[in-house]
């Protein structure tokens, strides 16, 4: 696949930008993100088990992940959705469980940008509380989980357009 991510963090902020072009509709990227049952086909590393807990895609909802090892270790990940505005735009709070605190939580916003040809290019910004939360996200292996969830997603878009180009 050519489709590379780009990861945008300068020292010493609180944010960091992620890009990466899909070849696929936007609908269909946004749909991929919002209907929980192509989520749990694509997002987080390969090496861990997913369950969507709760997933009120909505302006105003909510939403739990759950990850587990092959020790059945378990990785909690919720928020809440501030906005979604179909097909352009989510923005959401994310914050993972497993912290001795609670209470660092991020702001994501992703932005869905239709593309000639029918591509689509996703940004998304994150907002730290601090530098500190910033680079112990970046730092946590989340480029890894992020980049192997991008390629089954890649996968998932392909199978859902040929099965659109079989019945359209």
């Amino acid at each position: 696949m050519s489709n590379q991510t780009k990861i945008i963090a300068e020292p010493g902020k609180q944010e960091f930008f992620i890009e990466r072009e899909f070849d696929a509709p936007r609908e269909l990227v946004f749909k991929a993100f919002s209907d929980p049952d192509l989520l749990i086909q694509w997002i987080g590393p390969d090496r861990l088990k997913m369950e969507i807990e709760k997933y009120d895609n909505r302006s105003g909802g909510a939403y739990r992940f759950v990850h587990y090892d092959e020790k059945g270790n378990k990785y909690g990940f919720n928020g809440v959705m501030h906005e979604v505005l179909e097909p352009e735009r989510m923005i959401r709070t994310f914050e993972f469980e497993g912290l001795p605190e609670r209470g660092h939580v991020s702001l994501e916003t992703a932005t869905f940008v239709a593309l000639p040809d029918e591509r689509t290019l996703l940004k998304i910004q994150s907002v730290f509380k601090s530098v500190a939360d910033r680079d112990g996200m970046i730092g946590s292996g989340m480029e890894g989980g992020m980049n192997e969830g991008f390629v089954k997603l890649e996968k998932l878009l392909a199978r859902q357009l040929e099965k659109i180009q079989a019945h359209g």
